[in-house]
C-alpha cells in the first residue's frame, strides 16, 4: 500500500509540474509579460506555503549564515523559471518543457566538473542519447526548424535548475524541512521578479477574474502541490523511482500543447522525446543497471571457466 501511495504521489508531482503551460499560456495571450506572471506565481506560492507552515506550527527560524545560500538558490531558481518562460516565445510549450527536462544531464556534468564525481559509462551513454534527442526535437528533415537562441535560452533554464539541485545537495540546507526551504527560496524569487518587472514594464495588473484563477492555480498546482507530493513520494518509494516518474513532466506538457493549444506534434518530435526520457531514466538508474550487470557477469563467468 505504501508503494502504491508512493507511485501515486510521484505521478502527481510530475503531472502537476507538467501543467505549467496550461496556466501560463492563457495569461500570455491576455498580454501579461512573463516577469509579472512569475512575480504573482511566487508571491501566491510563498503565501500558500507560509499558511501551511503556520497551520502545521513549523518554525520559520533561519540562521544569518543561511541567507547567502538562500540568495544563491533563489537566483538559480529564478533563472530557471525566467529562461523557461522566455523560451515559450520561441517554440511550443511542450518542446520547451521537454528541453528543460534535460536538467538531470547537467546535474551529472556539474557534479563531475565541480566535485570530481566521475560519471559511469551508463551516464555518458545517457548524455549522448539526450544530445541526439535534442537534435531530433530541433531539426525537421534537412532544414533547421528552430531559433538557435530559443534552444539556448531553454537549455539555460535546465542549467539553472541543475545548479539549484547541486547547490541544495552540497550545502548545509540539504537537511532543512522542504517547505521551509521552498518558502525562503520563493521569497527571494518573488523579490527578484518584482525588481526585474519594475525595471522594465512594471508589475502589470491582473486583467480579469479568469487570469486571477490561472495565477492562483499556477501558484498552487505546479508549484506548491508538486513540492509537497515530491516529498511524500520520496518518503514512500525513494528518490530514484520518484525521479523516473518525473519523466511524465514533459510528456504531460507535450500533451497539453498538442491537445489544448493545437501545437503540431510529429513522429520525429515523439522520437526525440523518447530519447530524452530514456537518457534521464538511464541517469537515475545508473547504480541499478551497474549492479544488475555485475550480478549477470558473476553468474556467467563460472559457466565459461
Amino acid at each position: 500500500m505504501n508503494s502504491l501511495k508512493g507511485f501515486f504521489y510521484g505521478l502527481a508531482t510530475s503531472v502537476t509540474f507538467g501543467l505549467i503551460p496550461l496556466f501560463t499560456l492563457p495569461l500570455m495571450q491576455k498580454g501579461m509579460m512573463f516577469d509579472s506572471i512569475l512575480f504573482y506565481r511566487f508571491l501566491f506560492a510563498t503565501f500558500a506555503l507560509g499558511v501551511m507552515m503556520k497551520v502545521k506550527k513549523e518554525s520559520f527560524h533561519i540562521e544569518l549564515r543561511d541567507i547567502p545560500l538562500f540568495l544563491l538558490l533563489g537566483l538559480f531558481y529564478t533563472g530557471s523559471a525566467m529562461f523557461l518562460f522566455w523560451g515559450y516565445g520561441f517554440m511550443g510549450a511542450g518542446v520547451a518543457t521537454t528541453l528543460h527536462f534535460t536538467y538531470p544531464v547537467f546535474v551529472t556534468l556539474l557534479m563531475w566538473m565541480l566535485f570530481r564525481e566521475k560519471a559511469s559509462w551508463v551516464t555518458w551513454v545517457a548524455i549522448l542519447l539526450a544530445v541526439y534527442g535534442v537534435s531530433e526535437l530541433s531539426l525537421k528533415g534537412d532544414e533547421l526548424s528552430f531559433d538557435v537562441s530559443g534552444v539556448i535560452i531553454v537549455l539555460l533554464s535546465a542549467v539553472c535548475y541543475a545548479s539549484y539541485i547541486v547547490a541544495v545537495n552540497k550545502s548545509r540546507l540539504r537537511d532543512m524541512n522542504g517547505r521551509k526551504l521552498a518558502f525562503y527560496v520563493f521569497i527571494v524569487s518573488t523579490v527578484m521578479f518584482a525588481v526585474k518587472a519594475l525595471t522594465n514594464q512594471g508589475i502589470q495588473p491582473v486583467p480579469d477574474a479568469v487570469s486571477v484563477g490561472n495565477l492562483v492555480l499556477l501558484a498552487v498546482v505546479p508549484t506548491v502541490i508538486s513540492n509537497i507530493t515530491l516529498v511524500l513520494a520520496v518518503q514512500h518509494i525513494g528518490g530514484t523511482l520518484t525521479s523516473v516518474l518525473g519523466a511524465m513532466e514533459p510528456v504531460t506538457a507535450v500533451c497539453i500543447g498538442a491537445l489544448i493549444f493545437g501545437e503540431s506534434f510529429t513522429a520525429q518530435e515523439a522520437w526525440g522525446i523518447f530519447l530524452i526520457l530514456v537518457a534521464v531514466t538511464l541517469i537515475v538508474l545508473t547504480k541499478t543497471i551497474q549492479k544488475t550487470l555485475s550480478m549477470v557477469v558473476r553468474k556467467i563467468r563460472p559457466r565459461h571457466a
